[in-house]
């Protein structure tokens, strides 16, 4: 089926008699089992559903873990001093923040820098380091950043500083000859977890360093932070990653923790904090910093205990912020978007040489999230080329980063699945577009821009106990997506337009039942066309949640697409 903003619509495919086994086995309801087969969710993330279990460290007997211990525990124990550099992302500044929160428990000698995005450029680098040579630290910790910088290492091995990789991002081979490595993607011992993030391997080895020198300071205290970096670093909500959001919302007190709770407060932000609030308000605050100029920001603001240094960093970095939105909207206008449609290349990208490189990431995630395909965006900088790339789920954009770079087609860059970074000369822009389109055939991946629905639902099926069941596979995110369903022939009633960009309207059944309904940044588009002027009975396809007002929920459907 085709909507009217030209997506295809499918209804997953489901086999009725596994969803019957899993409703006997676990006296789960119809709509759950169905949901919780649609994921493909493991028996021990059904074992999540209406259980509390606690999170364990899976690392306890990882060699790679173990060595870096030792590494980081010689260094505490000879006092020497420790550099830790962070990527300017959230999952850099938040993995930077819980080392400095330990280094300072334990009153360690140690700085950290998180690199400036325009005068340091990407990762760690030789020409960063000596820079930071200069402050003169015997150890290096580089989390999220590290796996593709050969060069970097070898240079602080020639100057007797050692160094420790942790991250989760595509790794040179051979490795950096750092003195220990960190990195799901290095070693199959522990491939398996190559879904999570620096922060969260960050948090794993601290968990088990404190328990071997013995400190009192209480990792699980900023389980928060973890789950924020997951969020912002768009890594799978699935499995671990479930695990630690599921522990880390149940036991937040967002009182004890100054940092969030004052970014809440100056947002008027009054709930009980959920994904949504780590993925599309503290995440894109906190990244202000890095993409404005001001990367050190963030870390600055999560690892500090000072009232008024938290007050500052969070009214300079909403600025910042709301600065980004002006520029970033101003950005968005100026792009083409017919024209690409008509290019139908299937993979997105754009070469504008004035867009900020702060912003180049999030402009494209918006053409990813726009055109369902991977989209890379670049910009002039200096005598060269820097660029972003967002994907989709079936195309490992950090693997062809990866492979650009060994190629030469690129000087520098790194990535995951879902995101990347790079810098190349102008004179091979040509050559990296033809690699990427070239190597998107013959990956086989297939951009057929498919959406699939859940399943038909009576509007009388909209109900709270139907809610609450869909609740149960919370928290909800990427890999585990809210559900989505599609209702029949329903009337559009009091369509309202909402400051300038949203949509409110009632949808009626022809047995009368009614649904309050709401249809986000549709204003000029296909989308809101119709809900505003479509007389006729018509088919939606939306997501079920709730809306709170004056401390009052109701139901509510959001509208993702209108079929004919």
């Amino acid at each position: 089926m085709i909507s009217v903003s030209g997506k295809k619509w499918e209804q997953k495919k489901i086999n009725q008699n596994i969803v019957d086994k899993l409703k006997q086995e676990h006296d789960f309801s119809e709509i759950l089992s169905r949901l919780i087969i649609s994921r493909k969710f493991d028996n021990d993330e059904i074992a999540t559903i209406n259980t509390d279990l606690d999170l364990n460290n899976v690392f306890l007997n990882n060699k790679d873990f173990s060595q870096s211990i030792n590494l980081v525990v010689n260094s505490i124990n000879n006092n020497e001093k420790i550099c830790i550099l962070g990527d300017y992302d959230v999952d850099g500044s938040a993995a930077t923040s819980l080392f400095v929160k330990f280094f300072e428990d334990i009153n360690h000698p140690f700085f950290y820098y998180i690199p400036d995005r325009e005068k340091d450029g990407y990762g760690a680098t030789k020409k960063l380091f000596q820079k930071l040579i200069l402050e003169k630290p015997k150890l290096i910790i580089m989390v999220d950043c590290g796996s593709t910088s050969n060069e970097a290492i070898d240079f602080l091995n020639e100057n007797e500083i050692k160094s420790l990789i942790i991250d989760h991002h595509e790794i040179n081979k051979p490795f950096p000859n750092a003195n220990s490595i960190i990195n799901p993607k290095k070693d199959n011992s522990y491939k398996e977890y190559d879904y999570l993030c620096a922060t969260t391997l960050t948090y794993f080895f601290l968990d088990l360093l404190i328990k071997k020198i013995k400190t009192k300071i209480n990792i699980s205290d900023y389980l928060i932070y973890v789950l924020l970096a997951t969020v912002c670093d768009v890594m799978p909500l699935r499995k671990l990653n479930r695990l630690i959001a599921l522990n880390a919302l149940k036991n937040f007190d967002i009182t004890k923790n100054l940092p969030l709770s004052t970014l809440f407060d100056l947002n008027e932000k009054k709930n009980k904090i959920n994904i949504n609030d780590l993925g599309y308000l503290i995440g894109p605050i906190l990244n202000a910093g890095g993409r404005l100029g001001k990367s050190q920001y963030a870390t600055e603001l999560l690892s500090s205990n000072n009232d008024q240094v938290i007050k500052d960093r969070s009214t300079y970095l909403i600025k910042l912020n709301n600065k980004r939105k002006e520029i970033e909207n101003l950005l968005l206008n100026e792009i083409d978007f017919k024209k690409i449609e008509k290019e139908n290349k299937e993979v997105i990208i754009y070469y504008n040489p004035n867009i900020n490189e702060g912003l180049i990431g999030i402009i494209a995630a918006r053409l990813k999230d726009y055109f369902n395909k991977p989209s890379i965006v670049i910009t002039a900088s200096n005598e060269l080329l820097k660029g972003s790339a967002r994907s989709v789920y079936n195309y490992n954009i950090g693997r062809i980063i990866k492979n650009l770079l060994d190629k030469d087609i690129i000087i520098n860059g790194g990535g995951h699945n879902m995101a990347a970074g790079f810098t190349l000369n102008k004179a091979n822009l040509k050559d990296f577009e033809n690699y990427i389109l070239e190597d998107f055939l013959k990956s086989n991946t297939v951009n057929n821009n498919i959406f699939s629905y859940e399943s038909e639902v009576s509007p009388l099926a909209f109900n709270q106990d139907f809610y609450d069941d869909i609740k149960k596979l919370e928290p909800f995110g990427t890999g585990n997506s809210v559900p989505t369903f599609m209702l029949r022939d329903l009337k559009i009633i009091k369509p309202i337009v909402l400051n300038n960009k949203h949509i409110s309207v009632i949808l009626k059944s022809k047995t009368g039942f009614s649904i309050k309904s709401i249809s986000f940044n549709t204003i000029n588009t296909m989308i809101g066309e119709h809900l505003m002027s479509y007389k006729n009975n018509i088919n939606v396809i939306g997501q079920i949640g709730e809306n709170i007002w004056n401390n009052k929920k109701t139901l509510q459907l959001t509208i993702r697409d209108l079929i004919l």
